[in-house]
């Protein structure tokens, strides 16, 4: 009963704010605290905080950079796929934002597509982006530029970019309303956001259960900041991929 007053009452705050400024949505800070809970005795691997209902999982350390780069992860992940699904839709000046970047994985096999354009590497941990620095300055890749974010804020230029990347990062996020709202705010009127979580409806998946997410629970948070879903693909075998745009 709870969940669904808690529901009206974003309803109701939606359709004030689309009337009011079109295409934005944003909520008042009682409405943001109300859906934001604290249970001091969760997971071991969350923060103890709940969002929209979901444990936020702590956020991977620097230390573990090493498994980014796994030799195992192009078969386990089939990472050439989800290049491949990007590449027929990214343009050469394009402006990418792979946020919780960690080693610079997905940042470097984006780079080529963009030869006029920018991908920035952001993540909060600056041990990560020396690693990317030290890999930009060895592969030459100088459209790749770091970017040291906050929890709250990717320190992205204003409606600057065409595509967010989110790998397998969104579920850390410690708070993921005030992120989305400035990876909102970066994002151009068509830019549009790349989704990638582990697939929580599939318990053989070897995973921690906090770092996966169903795409229900996925479409739900994205949609109280503003972003609808336009495209999905099925063909990884152990996370979704959802792409979504600005209402």
């Amino acid at each position: 009963m709870r969940e669904f007053h808690l529901f009206y009452l974003l309803g109701i705050i939606f359709l004030h704010a689309s009337c009011s400024q079109p295409g934005r949505q944003t909520l008042t800070t009682q409405v943001v605290d109300s859906i934001y809970k604290n249970v001091p005795a969760g997971s071991p691997d969350g923060i103890g905080r709940l969002y929209m209902g979901r444990e936020i999982a702590h956020t991977m350390s620097h230390e573990a950079a090493s498994w980014l780069d796994r030799p195992e992860r192009l078969e386990e992940e089939r990472t050439d796929l989800i290049i491949q699904a990007l590449q027929s839709q990214i343009k050469p000046t394009d402006v990418i934002a792979d946020i919780g970047a960690g080693s610079g994985y997905f940042s470097f096999r984006l780079a080529p597509m963009v030869p006029q354009g920018k991908v920035y590497a952001v993540d909060i941990q600056p041990e990560m982006l020396a690693i990317i620095q030290s890999k930009r300055e060895k592969n030459r890749m100088h459209q790749v530029e770091t970017v040291l974010g906050t929890i709250t804020d990717p320190k992205l230029p204003e409606n600057r970019v065409d595509w967010v990347l989110l790998v397998d990062t969104y579920h850390e996020f410690s708070e993921p309303y005030a992120m989305m709202q400035a990876i909102y705010k970066a994002l151009k009127s068509t830019g549009k956001v790349v989704l990638l979580e582990y697939r929580a409806e599939d318990k053989s998946i070897p995973i921690k259960p906090l770092h996966k997410m169903t795409k229900e629970q996925i479409r739900k948070e994205m949609e109280v900041v503003g972003l609808k879903g336009i495209e999905r693909q099925d063909s990884l075998p152990w996370q979704h991929l959802l792409i979504f745009e600005k209402k």
